[in-house]
């Protein structure tokens, strides 16, 4: 009777655990991947493409195309390349009011892929892996714990009814139980077990067939850095990224921010452009200027590079033609018109060496989007030399800034997501904290969306000198 009364526990013990830990795994964060939002500037649209997470392999891969104000209405071709050949295609067809357009693409198997984004005259190339469908590592000790504790029940059952010793039964009976023990242990402990670092993952490496085999030279920041070569015209202008160490293409860049490359241009008269320029083969990178004005522009490129951290990497463009007659100087605090929305800046005290708090308020509603990730952007460049054109001061400018805000996002548990761009929540306040390194005349941006149209707010500031830290 007691083989029967434990036989009888155990087998409840059991079906428990199955039902316990048989469902989906809620706790790893949902299926193996995440979206991926990269900004491009194609030609004259300002675009961000969102690559839905693949949850099977095979299986679709969802596309969104997010346009901005302004974005001509015209046909897409995207394209799912593995190894260069095309396995998938289909038209995304853009209308003229901005907002999401959708497409979906079949992928076949996991590793590197990339997405082609072709406006008929230019293709953007944006690298992503699809990672294997493997559990998680908890997941194969909890179901190897059930599938252990099941077979070594049988063995208890079979010693038990045939054996001449009860004891003889105890062993496997024991190893039932401590197979049960960590088939629950793991399940319970699967909530603060993290998921892997999928951002990181290495297309020449086996984590893109085992997210979870993350070794750690993929966190490894000894890599040189780039250096960057601009060539062309305003038209249609190349940035080429070459290793510092041997000279050869850079291919290894990561989405950062939302984007492959952050490209901030100022112009000789101060305008300034904050471009995502596209990928169209290893390491070189187009785009284009509406730029009217001859002269000198300043180029700062931000990237991050796969086991190299983030860089700032700085150029010229040199544009021939008539140059600005006059440089008009923008406002300071105050209130000025954008676009048509009245944007007001203010900031607390400000002195060089101390952290300053500035604010833009866009209108006067909270309906502002997210973009690349954030509510608001702020470019600072100086200190500036008085008599000189503002692009060529700011090539050789000591401080270049690019300053985020998050105010009012909410919390993105993990890796799991972004901020969705078409959700027009947020502000109308923005807040920036940033410490001036030294006095000076300075220029700043401040930039937030609405209406699915980048708000770009210039100020000329003079920043006193401060106390020494």
């Amino acid at each position: 009777m007691r083989v029967k009364g434990w036989s009888a526990s155990a087998v409840l013990l059991v079906l428990l655990g199955l039902v316990l830990g048989g469902g989906p795994a809620a706790a790893d964060g949902g299926p193996i991947g995440t979206d991926v939002h990269v900004a491009q500037t194609l030609g004259e649209r300002e675009l961000t493409v969102v690559l839905r997470r693949v949850t099977e392999v095979p299986g679709p891969l969802s596309v969104d195309v997010i346009t901005h104000a302004g974005t001509a209405p015209g046909t897409l071709q995207l394209s799912a390349l593995s190894a260069g050949r095309a396995v998938a295609s289909t038209q995304v067809v853009l209308g003229a009011t901005p907002g999401t357009y959708s497409g979906t693409l079949n992928v076949d198997h996991a590793g590197p892929w990339e997405l082609a984004v072709g406006d008929g005259t230019q293709v953007a190339r944006i690298p992503f892996v699809v990672p294997a469908q493997v559990p998680a590592p908890w997941e194969k000790a909890a179901y190897g714990g059930f599938v252990a504790a099941g077979a070594l029940l049988l063995v208890a059952l079979f010693a038990a009814a045939r054996a001449r010793k009860s004891w003889h039964a105890v062993v496997p009976a024991t190893g039932v139980v401590a197979a049960l023990a960590v088939a629950v242990s793991a399940a319970l402990l699967s909530s603060t077990i993290p998921p892997p670092a999928r951002d990181v993952l290495d297309p020449t490496i086996e984590s893109a067939n085992d997210p979870y085999a993350l070794p750690p030279s993929t966190m490894d920041t000894s890599r040189p850095p780039l250096n960057l070569a601009v060539s062309g015209t305003p038209a249609g202008f190349t940035l080429r990224l070459t290793d510092g160490a041997t000279g050869r293409p850079a291919d290894d860049l990561v989405v950062h921010h939302n984007a492959l490359v952050h490209l901030v241009v100022i112009g000789p008269s101060g305008r300034l452009w904050h471009l995502h320029p596209v990928r169209t083969a290893p390491g070189t990178y187009t785009a284009r200027l509406d730029a009217t004005e001859g002269g000198r522009y300043a180029l700062s490129a931000e990237v991050a590079r796969r086991g190299g951290g983030t860089q700032l990497l700085r150029s010229t463009l040199d544009v021939e033609g008539p140059a600005p007659a006059s440089t008009p100087q923008p406002p300071g605090f105050g209130t000025q018109d954008v676009g048509g929305v009245p944007v007001t800046l203010s900031a607390g005290e400000v002195n060089a060496n101390a952290a300053t708090t500035m604010t833009a308020k866009f209108g006067d509603t909270g309906t502002l989007q997210p973009w690349l990730g954030m509510t608001g952007h702020l470019m600072v460049v100086g200190p500036l030399p008085d008599g000189t054109a503002v692009g060529t001061a700011a090539a050789t400018a000591p401080t270049w800034a690019h300053v985020h805000s998050m105010t009012g996002l909410p919390r993105m548990s993990g890796r799991s997501g972004q901020p969705d761009e078409t959700v027009a929540a947020y502000g109308p306040e923005v807040r920036f904290t940033y410490t001036f390194p030294a006095p000076g005349r300075y220029r700043l941006w401040f930039q937030g969306m609405r209406d699915f149209a980048v708000l770009t707010a210039p100020i000329q500031l003079e920043v006193p000198e401060g106390d020494r830290p």
